[in-house]
């Protein structure tokens, strides 16, 4: 696993988008895994300014959900379909038919869940998977005790990641969905290169963990250290708890230009 350091959101976000970038000039069809949230949207702003500019040329790119609500009409301003639709997909300047995710609103969720598990395989594989982490230490909606070999699945979530996402639904928790369909741990490890991005102090705990801690279910994010390509992109605040924080800095600032993040 590998441990950069940054300033802040901002060069996070344009660290990640310029990985991107290198991706995409490499395999032009590259599969992008994209989450939701407010934690990666400087990745999408990024990304997309480098595609207005002339820079990248996404037009080959194609873009996969990380998970979903269960139950929420389609079309709905909040399903992970139209945020990705909304923040990704329209300013990359692609078109649905790029796009796959799992369908939330399917009559057998359990059906649909390894329905999308098989299409990402058929599609050759996420080349690069983007992660955010919950407070708790989930990926994904892998909350803690989630099996390490769990694939695509529906799942429950806690009180406390429905409090967190209540800010996207009016802060009326009543509106949040109680499950989601999600990416298991072991097929978000089956990806090439999950990076994972964490900003600000209420995630330094769970970063902690995650980097320093044993691998554990509990811990759902400390499954990354098994991955041979894993990268943690965190900000001053987000790593304040990491004990080896001077190693890090010092190891990426020696790091060879030509290995890329």
């Amino acid at each position: 696993m590998e441990v950069v350091i940054v300033p802040d959101a901002t060069a996070g976000g344009e660290l990640i988008a310029e990985a991107i970038a290198s991706l995409l000039s490499r395999k032009p069809d590259a599969l992008l895994g994209v989450a939701t949230g407010s934690t990666p949207l400087p990745i999408y702003r990024a990304l997309a300014a480098k595609v207005a500019s002339g820079a990248v040329d996404a037009s080959r790119a194609r873009v996969c959900q990380l998970d979903e609500y269960v139950g929420l009409p389609v079309g709905h301003p909040e399903s992970y379909r139209s945020v990705v639709l909304r923040e990704v997909i329209e300013p990359l300047g692609l078109s649905e038919a790029s796009f796959m995710g799992p369908d939330g609103a399917a009559e057998d969720v359990q059906a649909a869940c390894e329905a999308y598990d098989r299409a990402l395989a058929e599609a050759g594989g996420v080349d690069l998977q983007l992660l955010g982490i919950g407070t708790d230490g989930h990926i994904g909606f892998n909350e803690p005790c989630s099996s390490l070999a769990s694939r695509t699945r529906i799942k429950t979530l806690t009180e406390q990641t429905r409090v967190d996402n209540a800010r996207f639904f009016d802060d009326d928790i009543e509106q949040v969905p109680h499950h989601v369909i999600t990416q298991g741990i072991g097929t978000i490890l089956d990806s090439r290169h999950p990076i994972l991005l964490a900003t600000g102090e209420g995630k330094a705990e769970a970063i902690a963990q995650t980097v320093e801690g044993p691998v554990a279910s509990v811990v759902p994010a400390s499954a990354l250290q098994l991955h041979p390509h894993a990268t943690v992109v965190v900000d001053e605040a987000a790593a304040s708890k990491l004990k080896l924080a001077d190693y890090f800095r010092a190891t990426y600032a020696a790091k060879p230009g030509w290995q890329g993040l």
